[in-house]
């Protein structure tokens, strides 16, 4: 008996030990307030890479900083990237330097880029490698004057962004033989509250809380959300070229892990992630504010989600990938069809 009661004692101090050590392991990002790494989140599986020069990955979301990008900045804050022995540079591109054209002259490594745009890139020339893929579905959607239904809106003026993100949508127009006359604009939506427009292209983390705060009454009527339909494509995901990632595969996987650690975070932690976001906002002097960001962020974790799972799946669908391709190709969006093989690592 005394025995066994010794060997329980023995047991107790030594889990008192582990979870004290565990404890210490969570680390305080800079600029947050009590904001620490569950010890629990901390995989087992992190390995941690050998000193190089090559451990430094210079990282370009597609656009400025929002949260969009909200578990890359809580993967570098909370020092997951540093688990992993990664220094992780996050640098923005600016309204005259994309984030491909920093890809393309080396002065970032991997970047984020909607599968779509990926597959137009791989079709120009640059092999580009899928090594992380947060969005399940759709963000587009359509947004008529009221009463009206977007897809029988033949012949009408619609809104479509000038930088992109719209293979989509011309597919669409052209299988479903809506005639639609696209406006080029800007990224927010004046012409379509002037009534310049009949409708307009959103995301529905973005544009979409920027027509409920002007007063825009959005109804089942006249919204169309692609990822309510066919034409449900996946989106986001992290890349780098193919020439980068067979030099550099582990850094590449530890890149992926660490993200998408921090995507795991964000969605159990949004408003402390939130508070790394606004940081970088406020940084980079972004005209947007905490109500708009949470909209966002919200949106984001819930297009993360797969349909069926209802959870954050972190991979990119073959058959996506072929309804993707195939419906660029049949509309003349791509020279020659890009398969699943060509994207993944």
């Amino acid at each position: 008996m005394k025995k066994l009661l010794h060997n329980r004692f023995v047991n107790v101090i030594a889990l008192i030990v582990v979870l004290c050590l565990l404890g210490c392991q969570g680390k305080k990002a800079e600029g947050t307030d009590n904001v620490t790494v569950d010890a629990l989140t901390q995989a087992d599986d992190i390995v941690k890479l050998p000193d190089s020069k090559d451990n430094t990955i210079v990282f370009t979301p597609q656009w400025t900083p929002q949260a969009q990008f909200a578990g890359y900045y809580v993967a570098k804050e909370l020092g997951m990237y540093d688990q992993y022995g990664l220094d992780v540079k996050i640098e923005h591109p600016t309204s005259t330097y994309s984030a491909i054209d920093r890809i393309r002259s080396n002065q970032s490594h991997a970047t984020t880029l909607q599968l779509l745009q990926a597959m137009e890139i791989i079709d120009n020339g640059i092999p580009m490698v899928n090594i992380l893929q947060t969005s399940m579905n759709n963000a587009l959607a359509i947004v008529a004057k009221e009463g009206n239904n977007p897809l029988n809106m033949k012949s009408k003026r619609v809104g479509i962004w000038s930088a992109g993100f719209d293979q989509l949508p011309i597919c669409m127009n052209i299988k479903e033989n809506l005639g639609l006359e696209w406006v080029r604009i800007a990224s927010n939506v004046n012409l379509f509250l002037s009534g310049d427009l009949d409708a307009i292209t959103v995301m529905t983390y973005n544009e979409y809380y920027q027509l409920v705060q002007a007063g825009v009454e959005i109804t089942d009527e006249n919204l169309f959300r692609f990822d309510n339909s066919d034409y449900n494509i996946q989106e986001d995901g992290v890349y780098v070229t193919r020439d980068y990632y067979l030099k550099h595969q582990m850094q590449s996987k530890a890149f992926a892990a660490a993200s998408k650690k921090g995507w795991e975070w964000t969605a159990a932690h949004p408003e402390e992630a939130l508070d790394i976001v606004m940081k970088y906002v406020n940084e980079y002097h972004i005209a947007t504010n905490r109500i708009m960001q949470r909209l966002m962020l919200e949106e984001i974790i819930k297009l993360q989600k797969d349909h069926e799972t209802g959870k954050q799946e972190f991979k990119l669908k073959r058959e996506m990938v072929e309804k993707a391709s195939e419906l660029m190709h049949e509309y003349g969006l791509l020279a020659n069809e890009v398969s699943y093989e060509e994207i993944m690592p």
